[in-house]
């Protein structure tokens, strides 16, 4: 799209889904389990964080942290929800 001779391609995912953080320096929490040093900081660091359950209530950062996990160990995401989802969808993820 141009606009005043700029070209830009707007931006139309919601507001929070823009500012996640995308890096463990930038996530805010959970500092006992994720300080730098920390047994978890270093697996995920090194791209190595093996099986993880991440339970909790709606927007604790759940979703951010496991697409930073993602992110470091450079591996697909596959996103399920414990409450919508039978054994037939987990073993097809």
């Amino acid at each position: 799209m141009t606009s005043l001779g700029f070209d830009f391609t707007p931006d139309v995912r919601p507001l929070a889904a823009r500012m996640r953080p995308t890096s463990l320096e930038h996530y805010v929490g959970q500092s006992h389990i994720l300080s730098k040093g920390s047994v978890l900081y270093r697996a995920i660091e090194s791209g190595r964080c093996h099986s993880l359950i991440l339970w909790g209530p709606p927007g604790v950062g759940k979703t951010t942290l496991a697409e930073i996990i993602a992110n470091y160990a450079d591996a697909e995401l596959i996103k399920l929800s414990a409450v919508s989802a039978g054994i037939k969808e987990v073993r097809e993820a």
